[in-house]
Formats: C-alpha cells, sequence, structure tokens
C-alpha cells in the first residue's frame, strides 16, 4: 500500500529537480519564449536599400492599378514583355497546344480576375502550388443614372462598395476610373482626378458649428449612404430651356470631351477612388501610405515572388491567382466562388492528357493534393486603439509577414481554419529560408467583429489552404499604412514558397 505514494515523492522530486533546472538556466527565453523579431534589427545594411527599392515599385504599382480592371492590364502588360514566354490559357485550349515543364500560361476571366501558370515537372499528378490574392478594394461606385441637380448644384450619386466607414469619403478629393460602352457600341476608358492638370471630386460635409445634432449620431448613421454624392459643377447653362441647366451643362461638357449621352452611364463600370498617390510615410521613410494596399499590397508581392520564381522549374505546377469581389463575399464568375480553380485545373488537364495520352488526371485529387497560401492581409496593432486588439496574438508592423491560422468572427464563423501539419510544413520552410521574418496572429479580439479571405472556397475545393499576408494599418480607409519590412519580408516568403514548396 505504501509503494504508489514512494513513487509519487520521486515523481514529484524529479519534475521539481527538472524544472529548476530550467529556471535557473540563462537560456531560458532564447529557449522556451516565442518573440517576434523586428526586421529592420534583423537585416544587414545592404538589405535595407533593397528593401526601400522594392518598395518604390510598388508604389508605382498602386498609383497605376487603382482599380481591378488597371490591375489586370499591369499584370497582362508584365506577362507580356517578359520576351513572350507567357501564352494565352484559352488560346492553347482551342489550339491543342503541346505543354511542357517550365511552360508559362495566362488565363484573364472579364478583365477583372486572372490566373498566371507555370508548369512543373509532374505536370497537376502531384498538385498544384497557389498564392492567391484579391485585385478588388472598398470604394464607391457610380449609380446607373448618377447625374443630379440640387439647388444649382451638380452632384454624381454613388453606391459604397464593400467595408466603407463612410465617415472617412468625405471632404478628400476623389477621382472616377473606369469604362463606358457607349451608343455606338465603342468602350471608352476614363480617369478623371488623377492628372495634375485635372479636376477633383468631393463629397461635402457639415461645419461644425451646425453639427450639433449629427454629432450625436453614430460613425455609422452620421453619414447616410445616399449622401456619398460627389460635387461636379455649379454652371447654369444658358442656352437651354430645361429646368436642369447645371446638369445640362455637365452632360454637354461630357458630350463636347467624350461624346457621351446621360444613357451611356447605364452600360459603365465607374468606381471612385482617392486622387491621393502613394508615398512614403514618417521621417525615416519605413512606411508606405496609399489606397487599396488590402489587397493588392499580396497581389504585388505575390506577382513578384512569382515572376522571379518562374525560371526555376519545380515538381509541382505553380498558380498565382488574383481574384475579385472578395470585399463583397467573393460572388460573382470573377468572385473565388466562381470555382476558376477546378475550371482552370480541367482545361490544363486536357492539355497534358492529349501530350501524353496517358490517364487524364482527376481533379478532385489535384486539388486535395495542393497547397495554397490565402494572400491577404490583417489588422496591424494600433497603439491608438488598444482596446480591440489582444496583445498576445496580433500582428505588429516590422515584424514580417502575417501567418493568420483561422479567420472568422466570433466562434470562428465562416472561418477557413488551417491544420496543423499544414501550418508546420509552411512555418518550417519560412524558418529554414535565411531571412525570412514571420509572425503569427489573429485579426483581434474574439468578439471585436472579423473577417474572411478567399480561404475558405480554396478550402471547400479541398486545398491545404493558409492566410498570410502583410499587417495595416487603417486597413480599408482611403489612406492605408503598411511597413517596408512587412511587405519586402512578404514577398521573400512567397518567393520561397514558390520555390521550395
Amino acid at each position: 500500500m505504501r509503494t504508489f505514494p514512494v513513487i509519487l515523492v520521486v515523481l514529484i522530486k524529479n519534475a521539481r529537480k527538472g524544472w529548476d533546472d530550467m529556471v535557473d538556466s540563462k537560456d531560458v527565453k532564447d529557449l522556451l519564449f516565442y518573440e517576434r523579431k523586428n526586421v529592420w534589427k534583423e537585416i544587414s545594411e545592404d538589405q535595407v536599400s533593397v528593401i526601400h527599392d522594392f518598395s518604390e515599385g510598388y508604389k508605382d504599382f498602386l498609383n497605376q492599378c487603382k482599380t481591378e480592371r488597371e490591375c489586370v492590364k499591369y499584370i497582362h502588360d508584365m506577362c507580356l514583355n517578359r520576351n513572350n514566354s507567357f501564352i494565352s490559357l484559352k488560346s492553347a485550349y482551342k489550339n491543342k497546344q503541346q505543354l511542357h515543364p517550365g511552360d508559362k500560361l495566362y488565363f484573364i476571366e472579364n478583365n477583372k480576375a486572372v490566373m498566371l501558370i507555370t508548369i512543373g515537372k509532374d505536370g497537376l499528378s502531384e498538385g498544384i502550388k497557389i498564392i492567391g490574392s484579391h485585385l478588388d478594394t472598398p470604394r464607391l461606385d457610380l449609380k446607373p443614372l448618377p447625374i443630379y441637380e440640387d439647388t444649382e448644384i451638380g452632384f454624381i450619386k454613388t453606391h459604397y462598395y464593400g467595408g466603407v466607414r463612410k465617415y472617412q469619403w468625405v471632404t478628400i478629393p476623389l477621382a472616377i476610373h473606369g469604362i463606358i460602352y457607349k451608343q455606338d457600341g465603342t468602350e471608352l476608358e476614363i480617369t478623371i482626378g488623377e492628372d495634375e492638370n485635372d479636376p477633383v471630386f468631393v463629397i461635402s460635409d457639415l461645419l461644425p458649428h451646425l453639427a450639433a445634432e449629427q454629432s450625436k449620431l453614430t460613425l455609422k448613421d452620421a453619414i447616410p449612404g445616399e449622401s456619398l454624392n460627389l460635387v461636379v459643377g455649379s454652371v447654369p447653362n444658358g442656352d437651354t430651356e430645361v429646368n436642369e441647366k447645371v446638369k445640362a451643362t455637365i452632360l454637354q461638357l461630357l458630350n463636347n470631351k467624350y461624346g457621351l449621352v446621360e444613357k451611356d452611364f447605364i452600360n459603365a463600370e465607374l468606381e471612385v477612388v482617392p486622387a491621393f498617390k502613394a508615398r512614403d510615410v514618417g521621417i525615416d521613410k519605413s512606411i508606405v501610405g496609399g489606397y487599396g494596399q488590402d489587397d493588392r499590397v499580396c497581389a504585388y508581392t505575390s506577382l513578384m515572388a512569382f515572376f522571379d520564381s518562374s525560371n526555376t522549374i519545380s515538381d509541382k505546377t505553380s498558380y498565382c491567382y488574383f481574384s475579385d469581389k472578395e470585399e463583397v463575399g467573393s460572388a460573382g464568375n470573377t468572385g473565388a466562388q466562381a470555382d476558376t480553380l477546378t475550371f482552370v485545373t480541367e482545361m490544363i488537364a486536357e492539355l497534358l492528357y492529349l501530350n501524353n495520352k496517358k490517364e487524364t488526371p482527376n481533379v478532385k485529387s489535384v486539388l486535395r493534393d495542393s497547397v495554397m497560401l490565402s494572400a491577404d492581409v490583417t489588422a496591424a496593432f494600433d497603439p491608438n486603439h488598444k482596446s480591440v486588439f489582444e496583445s498576445n496574438n496580433s500582428s505588429y508592423l516590422n515584424r514580417g509577414i502575417a501567418i493568420t491560422k483561422y479567420t472568422g468572427s466570433g466562434g470562428k464563423g465562416g472561418a477557413s481554419d488551417a491544420n496543423a501539419e499544414f501550418l508546420n510544413s509552411v512555418t518550417k520552410l519560412f524558418d529554414s529560408t535565411e531571412d525570412i521574418v514571420w509572425q503569427i496572429c489573429e485579426l483581434g479580439k474574439i468578439d471585436a467583429g472579423g473577417g474572411g479571405t478567399i480561404a475558405k472556397f480554396a478550402a471547400n475545393l479541398g486545398i491545404n489552404v493558409l492566410d498570410a499576408g502583410v499587417p495595416v494599418l487603417a486597413m480599408h480607409s482611403p489612406y492605408e499604412m503598411t511597413s517596408k519590412a512587412d511587405i519586402y519580408m512578404t514577398y521573400k516568403a512567397f518567393k520561397a514558397f514558390y520555390e521550395n514548396m
């Protein structure tokens, strides 16, 4: 009967001895604690200039690409400028073209979503590796019949798109980008407000002297969606008998310059975006400020990683996917729910079958053997708003690419939750690749809100997927901020994924 107590005492002594040894160890912090590294402290002087140079290209991308269509054109132009090494997947499929390891293809969906592909040594038999981001970002869209007049001021009506905080969009300079199909069927591209000689557009707000009642309202309600109307003119047309003389002036000017009539706006996709340019932020120029960084920062880093690694032919076929409509649920035929991955995989499977006359790969098994990084941003810890963050599990500026195991809201509602095995393979890859700095995070406190990415739609296809991207300050605002160090680490992590995963 005394055997058990004796054994218990021995176990407790041994356990205490081991515990005391660890406490006394000088290396306990290095051995046991997880600490985020600051990129600027980890890199050499040579790397500092590389980081700043990389961000110059990124800022140029932000300035050129303020809509999804402009992003697609930018990506397409890059494909065409790379010694004609990229071919259209649709053309290859139509012509039953032979495909070989190292061949590069592109697939464009309705000028709003893109897939870039490099064929691997194993074709599709071992699955594919994918990095997927999204090109759309919160903005204001013009309504189908947008122009109206009130009290001899001309306005354009808008409908906000995505998670816009409406109060942030008033009294700032705005530009209009997009396309219009005129009555004769011709396509017209329009950009007004970006050139220094262009006019800009502004949404008015109340002066503080008369805003007593407005100030009592919540941020959500203080600026109603129907009041997000752009001021576009004030000169009445003296040569017309219509009542809306300012509207007549606006339409006449648009007709003189572009040949437009009011009905043309029905067949248009016109987006209102901030007229700001991307700029360095801070005395040390360590931060990029600019519109649309959610999620174009991940689009740019994955694009450059894909191009810079595409000359190395890996075993797995590589995809670089740029989706649309993520900010409104990824619906539609250009969103991630459109099953684009399955469609593109089926086309390539048929082409590869024609090449070698072997059994066509089963698309479902290909997807189950595939791995993906859902390249999307996350919220950086903001010291001005600490109450919505859980500091131990937040992402921080300058601490590298942020890995998010799960998204969703509350009890992980609507989440994609990566399995431990895949998470382990990704973190091991980053740890084994020289100089990659990474961090783990959640979006914020559990019940503070939440959000999602395209990861869950890839997971629904059977793909092992993990969210990873750049931390952002002031996310979804007209002028978001990201760390240059994090941008470059994200590029390096994506490149390692393509080359070694």
